[in-house]
């Protein structure tokens, strides 16, 4: 049973009609006899004396039934009256008692139903509005954080830039001043030099005037007497150079801050993050314009699609080179890839042509996916890689996901990224990548830290963003969020379940292989059981794949034979 939060106390409701002898989709539920029925059930209920005035309404409209209660004073009684007076349930034999004579009654069912329908509107907010938006904003942040560490690397790349420029033009400024020195010492050298050479000429005239005085001293009296006096020239005057003085500039730390960029933070207030109102979400993904494009295309489609009243059989061809259809991908070319238990990936056209064949180590599960661009991804558990495969037939090493095994594979119809099931020998998890193969979440525990997956050999994901897994060690599908968070969990019809091949279509519907009973189950977006949309009566022996194309063709592959079907049960 699927078991979402708030079915769990009412019990699973069936989109089949409650006539035993009838197999039809029951569209309708009748509030009186508490039961889901067909149309042609419904005209004979109403034209029927005993029934022609129970309530009937669409099966989306009805009022849960009120969950079995003993009452406290009468055990063997059911409660089903509500005493407005003393504000408690009571069973038939109190209402009849003295205690409540006179009192005013309400019909708990309705109490109920009204309670039921507000409590599950709450849920609804919570999955639909409340948490994603919260989870968006979280996602705001954490982008927000890169921003802020970005921008303070590129201030302090900035600070860095400003600094070395100060510094550039500091060593500039500093070797010019030096180069002045030169020139200024340079000059008075010169000073120096032609006062040295004045003194120099000065010493050789008085030698050459001490040679003529001694020469005159030499001779007689009468020549000396004679001759004219000699005359000196005096010691030929010069200054002393003035040297430059250096003054030291006065500056400190706050001088040199001031030559340099200033950080502060803008005195504007805030900007409050944006919270959408509840009316105006419509979905909590985020889309491209060609994704909002695509999605109001689908959105479109719905307005006009609803379940057939029965499947039909479209048509069905063997697949070459493959012993078991395990499992089945449509790729946007209206081509299919399938794959056996003996390692064989093969691709046909839609009348069953090979068109190419790949051997594999695999051996079962969703171990491939037809991504977007026309391409294939798939894993390979022993080598714990994920390959792709181009529209061009070239093979790639893809994604490496260490000690983990990848089982399953999905790429998104929405945003193109891909989900892996993966496990190792204990423990097992689902994993997200971008379209680059860049990680970017596990999901492997619920909120209260179980563990949420065994072995998740099938997975999908659903038109609002929920990741669907086939989980074949706990015989389960596993249905949780975008954000990882857990949103149901079913297990079938049956004492035993054991879930296969899953996929998920335009509407939002959840199909899934049971291998025990030889079925196909329709669930709701909710995890929900709806109907059993294939079974023996349509011929089916060992169901295991399937896929639903973009012409909302459902493709089914089995075990021990190679052929693929091709059914229409959407209208």
């Amino acid at each position: 049973m699927a078991t979402t939060s708030d079915e769990q106390a009412a019990g699973q409701h069936y989109l089949v009609c409650g006539n035993q002898d009838c197999q039809r989709n029951g569209q309708f539920y009748c509030n009186d006899c508490h039961q889901p029925m067909c149309e042609q059930c419904k005209d004979e209920h109403r034209e029927s004396p005993d029934t022609k005035h129970h309530d009937i309404v669409l099966y989306r409209q009805r009022k849960h039934r009120l969950p079995i209660e003993k009452c406290k004073l009468h055990p063997t009684k059911n409660v089903d009256i509500f005493c407005r007076e003393c504000k408690s349930p009571l069973c038939l034999k109190c209402f009849l008692g003295k205690e409540h004579k006179g009192h005013e009654f309400d019909d708990l069912e309705e109490i109920y139903a009204e309670k039921y329908a507000l409590w599950q509107g709450e849920f609804s907010k919570i999955q639909k509005y409340f948490l994603p938006t919260s989870e968006d904003l979280k996602t705001d942040i954490k982008e927000d954080v890169k921003e802020i560490k970005k921008i303070m690397e590129n201030i302090r790349t900035s600070m860095k830039a400003e600094a070395e420029s100060l510094k550039n033009l500091v060593d500039e400024v500093t070797s010019e001043k030096i180069e002045n020195t030169h020139t200024m010492e340079k000059s008075l050298l010169q000073m120096l030099k032609s006062q040295e050479t004045a003194y120099n000429d000065y010493i050789k005239y008085l030698g050459e005037m001490s040679d003529k005085f001694q020469e005159y001293l030499s001779t007689t009296n009468q020549k000396l007497l004679s001759s004219e006096i000699l005359k000196l020239k005096t010691i030929p005057e010069t200054s002393k150079p003035v040297p430059p003085v250096f003054t030291p500039s006065q500056f400190n730390k706050d001088n040199v801050a001031k030559l340099l960029g200033i950080l502060n933070i803008p005195n504007t207030e805030p900007e409050k993050r944006k919270i959408q109102p509840m009316e105006a979400v419509s979905t909590p993904m985020k889309f491209t314009q060609k994704q909002m494009e695509q999605s109001k295309e689908k959105s479109d489609m719905k307005q006009t699609l609803s379940l057939s009243s029965s499947v039909t059989k479209v048509r069905e061809y063997s697949v070459p080179g493959v012993d078991h259809a395990y499992h089945v991908s449509a790729d946007k070319s209206g081509r299919v890839w399938v794959s056996d238990d003996g390692g064989n990936l093969v691709q046909t056209d839609l009348q069953g042509k090979l068109l190419q064949k790949i051997p594999t180590s695999e051996r079962d599960g969703g171990y491939h996916t037809a991504t977007q661009d026309g391409g294939l991804i798939y894993t390979d558990r022993y080598k714990t890689m994920i390959l792709r495969i181009t529209p061009f037939r070239r093979i790639t090493e893809f994604i490496k996901t260490g000690d983990w095994e990848p089982v399953s594979v999905h790429s998104s119809h929405i945003n193109g990224d891909i989900l892996v099931g993966m496990k190792t020998d204990k423990k097992a998890k689902v994993t997200r990548y971008n379209k680059t193969g860049k990680e970017i979440q596990n999901i492997q525990r619920d909120n209260q830290g179980q563990e949420l997956y065994k072995y998740p050999h099938y997975i999908t994901e659903n038109i609002n963003g929920d990741i669907c897994t086939s989980d074949i060690s706990k015989r389960t599908v596993v249905g949780v969020n975008k954000s990882g968070q857990h949103r149901f969990s079913y297990t079938g019809q049956r004492l035993e379940f054991c879930p296969y091949g899953i996929c998920t279509d335009v509407l939002g519907h959840i199909l899934v292989c049971d291998i025990v009973s030889k079925t196909v189950h329709l669930l709701d977006q909710d995890g929900g059981f709806l109907s059993v949309i294939l079974s023996t009566q349509q011929g089916i022996e060992y169901p295991r794949g399937v896929c639903v194309d973009d012409e909302n063709n459902l493709y089914l592959g089995q075990w021990l034979t190679s052929i693929v079907t091709v059914y229409k049960y959407l209208q």
